[in-house]
């Protein structure tokens, strides 16, 4: 067999150009000017090369079929690991992609592209020297653009099937083997050519390219058959890319000897490389999380049209003479479609009763299985039912993305699974809440194996690299006691729970009094969405006050609601259901706007005081967070330093990573970080070492008893001096009294806020507050 030039290069070589494959992402339109620019001299460059080969010539042009085919190539090189690099700055830094992992695949492809053009840039230098063999030196690259080109496919069509029916997975291997068949048809002569040779290192290259397309084309057929309706613009680049790539080259294979430099077929793989480059490109954007169509017109195409082209191989083997691959592959293709017809009926049975994602019951056999264990449960004898609710998980989907998501259900039901009896019934219900029956077991037992199943969701979950600490609500009802059926045992699991979520408790057994607290929740979650929908959420703000000058250095905002029937309701009174809601960003995003806002309004009228923000451990999960908070700072035009953001060692003790991850990028704005509630930890202080830190707010709960217990004073002025060794102010809170307020300035502590200085007012009272206290400096001063 002959060799054939890639791209348009040299001749003589078996070599294949590249292929890159990522993710879907945004329109090129959205991005930076920078990468347009670089589509559009991709794009020229690859348009200039075609329109040169496309006219007449007199054979090898150095400049067309040399220079311009090589930078053409290049530059869709370039613009692979440019994609690369972004979906690697993502994982790092929250760029770009939602979820926050890098993408192996667009790296395995920009490896393929460079090792593709690598080996045309081989097979020109040989050309120009005159040295040109087959098997060709370049050849091993080129082999190694397939490996790579592979196993990102690979890597694609897995993440398609995760969480896939077992239906879907049968349709893709049909597809496969239905695309393979066809196209080992057509490559019948070159394989029989080249078995007919004596064995040798060349036969043994001739025959892998053909094979090796065949790969990739049963590669294509798989992901249109598992994508289902998802594809669109983005899956056409990549599946046109290489459908015209792997045309190319069975044009190639059936005429070696005849292939020519200089004409239209070189162009042809360039082409095909440059689309696929740009569906690579698109990979930088978030990945869609819709769901795929598993009824989808694809998704039932391709699998029939894989029988036909089964069948239709079947028929022309026994006219013509085809590769006894072809008829292998036919014959398999029509075994494993016959598959979903053995026991069609108990297959579509098992497939209903089960969650896709978790492969436990799903809510369907949950609700079936259970009045009949009820029945059986022998006399005397009570269950319980367990529902389990995870706490703050849509803000895991919100900030990592539904992919991580999936991930971490698919392990907390390994996780219960490995803590229950096998006459236990677990099923997922749907989304982030599952179901426990309890055989045999009442009250007791039940709040026993609650506790075990929180300790066991409690260890950390280790997710692409992400640390994720994870914890439950559960409400448990007791059958007879507090049901017959499980509807009415659902109804006070469910309510059970929520009031457990309430109460942070962990867990809560069923009490008639639940009743009324599920209903005045309800009502107040619906109230708290209208409120943040209708503006009811006022910020109040609290003077810190330096304790060697008495000036005011800022404040800190606490939010309050004000509610239109109950007044002004106090953060205890409301956060909690913030965090069940899943409204946690939502609030954050209001309070910052607001704190920051009134600063404007503060340095307007001469007065430039700092504004310190709590932030929870849940909004620090979000790594566009500072990159937001930025945005809001500069369109204001205020200096970054103007805010205070105060986190809990909570948040800062359980991912030390990303937590510095978070905490350095805000700190390279001119954002300060303070610790909030210092000293309620109980884990190592190494943090305060590791992580860009500023300041340190002293908990009340240390300040409070300074006055009688000699041992709470030495305590707070042994973390004063701390933070002072470590180059951290401390702020004091809590100060309610004049004496706490003196041992703190003899202790050489920083700042201090309490009901001393001032309670938490609104901005209005906060500006009369500033001047009385102005005019009251004034006047000691004349004294």
């Amino acid at each position: 067999m002959s060799a054939r030039r890639p791209g348009g290069v040299a001749a003589g070589t078996t070599a294949k150009p590249g292929v890159d494959v990522g993710r879907p992402g945004a329109a090129v339109g959205a991005r930076p000017m920078r990468q347009r620019w670089s589509l559009w001299l991709m794009g020229g460059l690859v348009l200039a090369y075609v329109v040169g080969v496309m006219l007449p010539d007199s054979g090898f042009n150095p400049f067309v079929d040399g220079f311009l085919a090589l930078v053409s190539v290049w530059a869709c090189v370039a613009v692979c690991w440019a994609a690369a690099y972004r979906t690697g700055r993502g994982r790092r830094f929250g760029g770009g992609r939602r979820e926050g992992h890098g993408r192996p695949e667009v790296l395995l492809a920009a490896a393929a592209v460079t090792a593709n053009t690598l080996a045309d840039t081989v097979e020109l230098i040989q050309r120009g020297t005159g040295f040109s063999t087959f098997p060709s030196s370049a050849d091993p690259a080129y082999l190694l653009f397939y490996a790579f080109l592979l196993a990102s496919l690979g890597v694609l069509v897995r993440r398609q099937l995760r969480g896939s029916a077992g239906a879907m997975i049968l349709d893709t291997i049909v597809g496969s083997l239905g695309a393979a068949s066809i196209l080992t048809v057509f490559l019948s002569p070159v394989l029989n050519a080249a078995a007919a040779e004596p064995a040798s290192l060349g036969t043994a290259v001739a025959i892998a390219y053909p094979m090796l397309d065949l790969l990739i084309l049963a590669a294509v057929a798989g992901i249109v058959a598992s994508h289902g309706s998802e594809p669109g613009h983005r899956w056409i680049l990549l599946i046109s890319g290489l459908l015209i790539f792997a045309g190319a080259d069975l044009v190639f294979a059936l005429a070696p000897l005849s292939y020519v430099i200089g004409t239209p077929l070189d162009a042809t793989w360039t082409v095909a490389i440059a689309l696929i480059t740009l569906w690579v490109d698109r990979s930088g954007a978030p990945r869609s999380t819709s769901s795929r169509a598993g009824g989808s017109v694809s998704a039932v195409a391709v699998p029939a049209v894989s029988i036909l082209a089964g069948l239709g191989v079947l028929i022309l083997a026994s006219q013509v003479q085809v590769s006894g691959l072809a008829v292998v592959l036919a014959a398999l293709t029509l075994g494993v479609a016959t598959i979903p017809l053995i026991g069609r009926q108990q297959v579509l049975r098992v497939l209903s009763r089960t969650d896709d994602l978790t492969r436990l019951p799903n809510r369907r056999a949950f609700y079936a299985d259970v009045p009949g264990r009820l029945g059986a449960i022998d006399s005397g004898r009570r269950s319980a039912l367990l529902l389990l609710d995870l706490d703050r998980f849509k803000e895991v989907n919100d900030s990592l993305g539904h992919d991580v998501g999936d991930r971490l259900l698919v392990q907390v039901g390994v996780r219960l699974a490995g803590q229950l009896r096998a006459t236990d019934l677990l099923a997922r219900l749907g989304g982030d809440e599952f179901a426990v029956l309890l055989a045999n077991s009442g009250h007791d037992e039940a709040v026993v194996v609650a506790g075990k199943l929180r300790a066991a969701l409690a260890e950390p979950f280790l997710l692409e690299g992400i640390t994720l600490h994870s914890s439950a609500s559960m409400g448990i009802a007791v059958h007879p006691d507090q049901g017959n059926d499980v509807t009415s045992l659902m109804r006070k699991a469910d309510m059970a729970m929520y009031k457990a979520k309430s109460t942070r408790s962990g867990h809560h057994v069923y009490h008639s009094d639940d009743d009324s607290h599920g209903d005045v929740r309800l009502r107040t979650l619906q109230e708290l969405r209208s409120a943040i929908a209708d503006d009811e959420l006022v910020l109040h703000y609290q003077p810190k006050v330096a304790l060697a000058t008495g000036n005011v250095q800022g404040v800190e905002a606490l939010v309050r609601w004000n509610h239109p029937t109950r007044g002004l309701l106090l953060p205890e009174h409301f956060l909690e259901l913030v965090e069940e809601a899943g409204l946690m960003h939502a609030l954050t995003q209001i309070v910052l706007s607001k704190a920051l806002d009134q600063a404007v309004l503060w340095r307007a009228q001469g007065e430039p005081l700092t504004v310190a923000v709590n932030l929870s451990a849940g909004s620090l999960v979000d790594r566009d967070l500072p990159d937001r908070i930025g945005a809001m700072i500069t369109s204001r035009g205020l200096p970054a330093s103007v805010l205070t953001l105060e986190v809990t060692e909570e948040f800062l003790l359980n991912d030390r990573e990303r937590a510095r991850d978070i905490l350095t990028r805000l700190r390279a704005l001119g954002i300060r970080i303070a610790v909030d509630d210092f000293g309620t930890g109980y884990s190592s202080l190494a943090y305060l070492r590791d992580l860009p830190i500023d300041e340190l707010k002293l908990d009340q709960s240390f300040v409070f008893p300074m006055i009688n217990d000699e041992r709470a004073a030495t305590l707070v002025s042994s973390a004063i001096a701390l933070a002072h060794s470590l180059g951290l102010q401390m702020v004091a809170e809590g100060v309610e009294n004049s004496v706490a307020y003196n041992d703190l300035v003899r202790f050489g502590c920083d700042s201090a806020q309490g009901y001393l200085v001032s309670r938490p007012v609104p901005a209005e009272e906060l500006g009369a507050w500033l001047a009385d206290r102005k005019v009251t400096t004034m006047v000691r001063g004349d004294s």
